[in-house]
């Protein structure tokens, strides 16, 4: 439910809206009297929102990998600004959803979050166009900012480790924010399917640049995406933990996949895949994903051998009291392939808490990097090349 503060300019009464699709992947809106403006009738409905993000951040590296010898191996530490979000978003005639964010915090083409539009033929059937989040992995389906720790699993978000020097970038799993047509809808408040096209360059490319694939001549050099959930206690609500809900039974299961063609400036053929689980339950959340990359070059490379990276994680989080939320993760990643021994194995935990009345919300985490079962020592320091050994961070955020 969202509460509507209509203003003279549409009318005097105020207007309430029960529609789960009015969304905007940052900040959730559900059950929040805000800032907004809607017609008596409420046919259309407009609200702002913002969230901003203020960190302190500690890393300690081996000094393999780095490029100047820092001051007792400590590097990218100090204070940034993670998110600076301006945003609003909306429903007209029951029929279209829609939302436009502005990241100041970003630059070049990641300065546009998102801009969509969702056109509802009925629930079980929408149609979603323009820049928004690829259907892949709970921790980054989850709202931007009720995840349960600052920062996401480091398996999802930090590129794999290549044996060849290519003039390419190297793909992580998370497929994140991209330009594209989505298929979606919910049926029996039990299954929410989720089917796209992207262009496969992520959340820095506002231009269309693709082209037809050389490897299959059928098909253009997108990403194709899809996602399935079931969720038996009815609609799982993306957040890992809202203290003003402390008496929901949630849970979803989930499977995703994804092909991007000529992927990593048209170097390889990216294919993924993706099981997961999450589940709340009164005070207690749980979430446990596994993910798999198949990376295969494409001919002009002229490299046959394609390459498997896996990575998984588990995190649980309790709410101590009604303001204090406690977290944990144990997070693991093959980054240099599955021909080669070794993994990395990062446990993190961490505390929110909540400030009542005033939507400011301060997280803290450590995590430590571990590497386990490398055949020698320089497979074990190229695994953890540009990795902290160990990491901190303390966050706070605001939202509107």
């Amino acid at each position: 439910m969202i509460t509507c503060l209509s203003f003279p300019l549409f009318g005097q009464a105020q207007v309430v809206v029960d529609d789960k699709y009015v969304e905007n992947d940052v900040v959730s809106l559900a059950g929040k009297k805000g800032f907004s403006f809607s017609t008596k009738s409420g046919d259309f409905l407009f609200k702002p929102y913002a969230l901003v993000q203020a960190s302190a951040k500690f890393n300690r590296y081996e000094d393999v990998g780095l490029d100047t010898p820092y001051a007792d191996k400590i590097a990218n530490s100090g204070f940034e600004i993670p998110n600076a979000i301006l945003g609003f978003t909306g429903k007209a005639y029951d029929i279209v959803t829609f939302n436009l964010s502005i990241n100041a915090a970003q630059s070049g083409g990641a300065l546009l979050q998102q801009a969509w539009f969702d056109v509802a033929v009925k629930e079980s059937f929408r149609i979603r166009v323009g820049k928004f989040k690829t259907p892949f992995s709970h921790a980054y389906l989850t709202t931007l900012g009720e995840t349960l720790f600052p920062v996401l699993p480091l398996s999802l978000t930090k590129d794999v480790v290549l044996p060849y020097s290519l003039n390419a970038v190297n793909p992580v799993f998370a497929t994140g924010f991209d330009l594209g047509i989505q298929v979606h809808g919910l049926v029996n408040d039990k299954w929410n399917y989720q089917v796209g096209v992207f262009n496969g360059t992520g959340i820095g490319v506002n231009t269309a640049n693709k082209t037809m694939s050389d490897d299959h001549d059928w098909l253009a050099s997108l990403l194709y995406a899809g996602r399935l959930a079931y969720m038996p206690k009815g609609v799982m609500p993306t957040t890992q933990g809202d203290p003003s809900n402390l008496k929901d039974d949630k849970m979803s299961i989930a499977i995703s996949t994804s092909y991007n063609v000529e992927a990593q400036s048209e170097s390889s053929n990216d294919f993924r895949a993706g099981v997961e689980f999450s589940w709340i339950k009164d005070r207690f959340y749980f979430a446990a994903e596994g993910y798999w990359l198949n990376m295969k070059f494409t001919k002009r490379q002229m490299i046959s051998k394609a390459i498997n990276f896996w990575g998984a994680y588990m995190q649980a989080g309790y709410f101590i009291t009604d303001k204090l939320q406690g977290a944990l993760r144990y997070d693991l990643m093959d980054r240099n392939g599955t021909d080669m021994d070794g993994i990395l194995n990062m446990p993190a935990i961490g505390a929110n808490y909540y400030f009542f009345n005033s939507n400011l919300k301060l997280q803290v985490m450590y995590q430590y990097m571990g590497r386990t079962g490398h055949a020698k020592q320089a497979d074990r320091d190229d695994d953890g090349l540009g990795v902290a050994i160990h990491h901190a961070t303390a966050m706070l955020q605001y939202t509107f």
